[in-house]
């Protein structure tokens, strides 16, 4: 654990004394390449960095003496490529386990690492291309994936292309002429010892180092911008939030082209001495999950609400989960009813989390709290947070709100220096040394906040403001709900009405007698004019491949 260099003080008393005194030492021109990954290689070379495994059978652990010079070869070979300093390169590599040396190698050689999710269609891919001015593009090898990339190249071609799985290029006349590298074959021909870069060719703390694109609610993807700093202020994440122990295997399930990877699988783990596990898969199943956390002995978990679902509708009497001692959920709101199942049959209380691609963990129920299931807990350490109203007034208590986090005295390491090359944007949502989230939530007498849902989730109803997830919460305590999304459809007379849709349990059917039961049950949980006037039944929900709900499509 290498905590020591970067925190002053490591344990806390309680949750006031860690608000009070958190603080990170931040080194002049930190590079998580060289300061972290290489002195883990240099002083314990053996201790497990991953485990990887996938649905195949196949799995792989790396020691940290491999992943430093795995990523020096990487980062030589790239440089051999002529990407220095500055330059953009898109990794589109799922769960497979090269994302992590190639990574670190974009890191140490001062480039912009822009994960990318493997949804990604033509005209998405063109416009990141052009937004980023990238300048490599590494991917995974599937049809389906190299076809949308054809596609987008022919419009707007990039200078490399790197494939990272077979069949390699060599192997496919086609794809040799299209001009793809094989990974493999470029980083064995490459050395093994890769120099700090000096001079104008060091990385400096605030030079840009990741670069994700998210979705906003008009126009096209942002440009989210982390520096090398980004990293420590994942340590909040991991050490405090996910409860990460020297030696221990922390599991978080997330694709590599979303920013919950950066959360959960890879700065602050390694940051707090914990072991990764990769779980490389396409479609999930809660058996199979289980199973790898059985069968690897996983010491702490992170999921969002959506896996908690399935997962909690398995008999978990038949998993030897003994080496589970911590799980946490974020991404969503958490339903009490979840909650009060996974207590039940694991002992372990779930713990909430929140923050967003722009930051780090802002908000979380940190170890030294009571959960109040369904509370996202309370502001981490370095994070100023007020709930504000439109004229920017903060909130009272039980009042809702803006969640808003103040800047102009303290930065949060980790939060977002602004959209890249959009000052517009950035303008729209921080001014006045106040940055606004969006999420609207409000706080309770104890200090303890409460999401209500993204602004643009609110159903604004007969002059009501309707937040989805206390119904949706509602919904779920009913047996035939396996899983539900509640958005607002228009309506000439109240402007917006609440639309459930939902995915049922097995043995129910949707027809008009449950339709109503389901109605009248919300009613009973919740004010009544929450209920769902309109319901539909689905075989299943749009999802995101971290998990989260896709309500956009649901609205249309």
């Amino acid at each position: 654990m290498m905590l020591d260099r970067f925190l002053p003080r490591i344990d806390f008393e309680s949750y006031e004394d860690f608000y009070a005194n958190y603080t990170v030492s931040v080194p002049p021109s930190f590079n998580y390449g060289f300061d972290v990954v290489d002195e883990m290689a240099l002083k314990t070379p053996d201790k497990t960095a991953i485990v990887w495994c996938n649905d195949a059978g196949k799995e792989r652990i790396v020691s940290f003496g491999e992943m430093s010079s795995w990523s020096n070869q990487m980062a030589c070979a790239f440089t051999n490529l002529g990407i220095t300093k500055g330059d953009a390169v898109m990794l589109i590599l799922k769960r497979r386990v090269e994302y992590w040396p190639a990574v670190i190698a974009l890191h140490k050689i001062g480039a912009v690492a822009i994960p990318a999710t493997n949804q990604l269609k033509k005209k998405d891919l063109v416009y990141r291309f052009k937004a980023a001015n990238v300048k490599m593009l590494v991917s995974v090898n599937e049809a389906s994936i190299r076809n949308e990339l054809t596609l987008a190249l022919k419009e707007q071609p990039l200078e490399v292309k790197v494939l990272c799985d077979g069949p390699y290029p060599k192997d496919d006349p086609q794809l040799t002429e299209e001009g793809w590298l094989d990974l493999a074959q470029i980083t064995q021909n490459a050395a093994s010892v890769f120099d700090r870069p000096q001079g104008e060719r060091a990385t400096d703390n605030d030079d840009p180092m990741l670069l994700y694109f998210t979705s906003g609610t008009t126009g096209m993807p942002k440009m989210v911008s982390h520096t090398y700093t980004y990293p420590l202020g994942h340590i909040l994440t991991a050490k405090y939030w996910q409860n990460c122990v020297d030696g221990g295997l922390h599991f978080t399930v997330a694709e590599t082209g979303w920013a919950k990877a950066s959360w959960g699988k890879l700065y602050g783990q390694w940051l707090s001495g914990s072991a990764v596990m990769v779980y490389d898969f396409d479609k999930f199943n809660a058996r199979s999950l289980l199973s790898v956390i059985e069968k690897y002995g996983v010491t702490t978990f992170c999921a969002p609400p959506t896996m908690y679902r399935y997962i909690i509708k398995e008999d978990l009497t038949k998993y030897n989960l003994s080496k589970l001692v911590y799980a946490v959920v974020a991404g969503e709101p958490l339903n009490p009813e979840i909650y009060d199942r996974f207590l039940e049959g694991t002992g372990l209380e779930l713990r909430e989390g929140y923050g967003q691609t722009e930051m780090t963990c802002a908000v979380a129920t940190y170890p030294w709290m009571k959960s109040k299931p369904g509370s996202m807990g309370k502001p981490s350490p370095g994070y100023y947070l007020s709930i504000l109203d439109e004229a920017g007034r903060s909130c009272e208590a039980n009042e809702e709100g803006e969640i808003a986090i103040r800047t102009s005295e303290h930065k949060p390491i980790g939060l977002f220096g602004g959209y890249y090359q959009d000052e517009q944007r950035t303008l729209s949502v921080w001014r006045d040394g106040v940055y606004r989230t969006g999420d609207t939530a409000w706080m309770d007498e104890d200090g303890y906040i409460w999401f209500v849902g993204r602004s643009d989730d609110i159903i604004k109803s007969s002059g009501y403001r309707i937040g989805p997830f206390e119904v949706e919460s509602a919904l779920l305590e009913h047996p035939a709900v396996l899983e539900c999304a509640i958005t607002g459809v228009p309506d000439p007379e109240r402007g917006e009405v609440v639309k459930a849709t939902i995915v049922l349990a097995k043995g129910y059917t949707g027809n008009n007698d449950l339709i109503k039961e389901l109605q009248d049950h919300v009613k009973t949980i919740t004010a009544p004019y929450k209920y769902p006037r309109v319901v539909e039944f689905v075989s299943e929900l749009p999802k995101t491949i971290s998990g989260k709900i896709r309500r956009v499509e649901i609205r249309g």
